[in-house]
């Protein structure tokens, strides 16, 4: 996935709103982190992954998905964009959105996918 397919996805998520954190894109949602790019390692921070989850993730696609100390002992999962996959990162920010946006923006977003 490259830069750009990234932000479509992450825009694609109403009420997203793009930032910068460490000098790097962040995303917030509802005043809310979102996802952010980690320079470091062209990583996405994915939130809503169990500790269990993320080790399985890492095991299964080691190219893709790791953490760092700082992450250690945080529900997320690091996504080397270069390998992950479009769709598997739209479900991970959807896990995401469903959390921290607002139920009414939730229920028109379910609305426009199935209308």
């Amino acid at each position: 996935m490259t830069p750009d397919e990234m932000e479509a996805i992450v825009m694609s998520f109403p009420g997203v709103e793009k930032g910068m954190s460490y000098g790097s894109p962040a995303y917030k949602l509802n005043g809310k982190f979102f996802t952010r790019l980690r320079r470091d390692d062209q990583s996405m921070v994915l939130m809503e992954v169990s500790l269990d989850e993320r080790e399985m993730l890492m095991e299964a696609e080691p190219k893709t998905f790791h953490f760092t100390a700082h992450y250690r002992d945080y529900p997320c999962v690091l996504a080397r964009i270069d390998s992950l996959h479009p769709g598997s990162f739209r479900n991970f920010l959807e896990r995401r959105f469903r959390k921290i946006a607002k139920k009414t923006v939730v229920k028109a977003y379910d609305a426009e996918r199935t209308g």
